[in-house]
């Protein structure tokens, strides 16, 4: 397996309470219709996917390219999940900092609950951690360890280390399914900056060369390079064009802004939603529905809810509470049998993928963020720095 780094830069500060509480919501509603339409298996999956897990935290108003996404997505679904964990049949435990401690406890709760192996998720959990801190020296420490696991056994790990000295950070993924030692090619991606020669304990090229975990920390760290591979996200704060498939990104915007490309079934069903939150709608659908490669510019996503940031536009809040009362609708419908709200919000998706087959971008992507940045104050825009007001109406739009 391939070893892959990109560029994830050291944010701190905090999620404003606005946010954190539609974060929450909005990342269950998606949870849930994962679970009812792809099972548990595919919840775990898709959380060791680093650029579904990027474009999740952009669909949910994150900064789009920042370590903050890691914390927040993840105590936005703990939030959300555990609550629902008998029910859903996922768990979800540890956390940043002292809550990461906590996680072998919460295993033993988790086993006690399901019947699992206590013992063995607790291995597993500190056998993850010790690979990332350990057997993979790459001069990042972790201060965040998720541990996430189904009730029949299977489970992932998200977590995330910072170097204080570069400003960066990475982020592991794990998958039970994807590996069957811990020492040998376990991670089904690593996300964080490449700084060069690093030193990795647990790649397949390294197996010829050690008879033990002491023998391999002796050898040449130059050996595991051919493997690595460079996916470096950009450290600048704003969007641009070259961050995102104009393509992919222009089919979402004609399909919400150009009503007569939906069949009439589609608008019935979706009827009394705007254009603004069909945009966001759709986006939703692909992060839902998606498949892998489908997640290669997850700054693409951050066009569904904006950034608490500002980047490329302030949080649209009421399009943010239409999308989950939307999304919760067709999940609380659907348990009763009536799905047919959740048929058309999956169609938003394959909607967009045909119409992208022939799809010529024609519009100015700087042109697109400044519209949004304008109409932010109606669609109760706002960041951290506060709520967007309305234009002055005597400078021109593109001035």
């Amino acid at each position: 397996m391939s070893r892959a780094y990109a560029d994830l830069p050291l944010h701190y500060g905090h999620v404003p309470l606005w946010l954190a509480k539609r974060m929450s919501l909005l990342g269950g509603a998606i949870v849930e219709t994962i679970l009812a339409d792809y099972g548990k298996a595919e919840v775990l999956r898709r959380l060791s996917d680093p650029c579904w897990f990027q474009a999740l935290g952009c669909v949910m108003g994150m900064d789009w390219h920042s370590s903050g996404i890691t914390t927040s997505v993840m105590g936005a679904l703990k939030k959300a999940v555990n609550p629902h964990a008998k029910e859903f049949g996922i768990y979800i435990c540890g956390g940043k900092g002292k809550h990461s401690k906590q996680t072998p406890e919460e295993l033993l709760v988790v086993a006690e609950k399901t019947g699992l192996n206590a013992q063995m998720l607790v291995r597993s959990s500190k056998l993850a951690a010790k690979v990332d801190n350990t057997a993979v020296q790459d001069g990042f420490q972790l201060y965040l360890h998720s541990f996430i696991v189904s009730d029949e056994g299977d489970w992932s790990v998200v977590q995330q280390g910072m170097n204080d000295a570069s400003g960066m950070a990475r982020r592991y993924h794990w998958h039970s399914a994807a590996f069957q030692h811990f020492t040998e090619a376990p991670h089904t991606f690593i996300y964080g900056q490449n700084q060069g020669l690093i030193l990795n304990l647990t790649d397949k090229d390294a197996m010829s060369t050690k008879a033990g975990l002491l023998q391999l920390v002796k050898e040449d760290p130059r050996k595991l390079l051919p493997e690595i591979r460079s996916i470096v996200m950009p450290s600048h704060h704003d969007v641009r064009a070259k961050d995102v498939d104009l393509k992919r990104l222009g089919s979402v915007l004609a399909l919400a802004h150009e009503r007569e490309l939906l069949d009439f079934e589609s608008l019935l069903l979706l009827e009394g939603l705007g254009p603004r939150t069909l945009q966001s709608l759709t986006l939703v659908s692909e992060v839902i529905h998606g498949t892998p490669s489908r997640f290669t510019d997850p700054a693409r996503f951050s066009f569904a809810h904006g950034g608490k940031d500002g980047h490329p536009f302030p949080v649209p809040v009421n399009v943010y509470d239409e999308t989950i009362n939307t999304l919760r609708d067709a999940v609380n419908k659907a348990k009763i049998g009536q799905t047919d709200k959740q048929d058309a919000i999956r169609k938003l998706s394959v909607l967009s993928q045909q119409l992208e087959k022939d799809f010529i971008p024609n519009e100015n992507f700087d042109q697109v963020i400044a519209r949004e940045r304008n109409d932010s104050w109606r669609h109760g825009g706002r960041t951290v720095m506060g709520k967007s007001k309305p234009p002055d109406p005597q400078l021109s739009l593109f001035d």
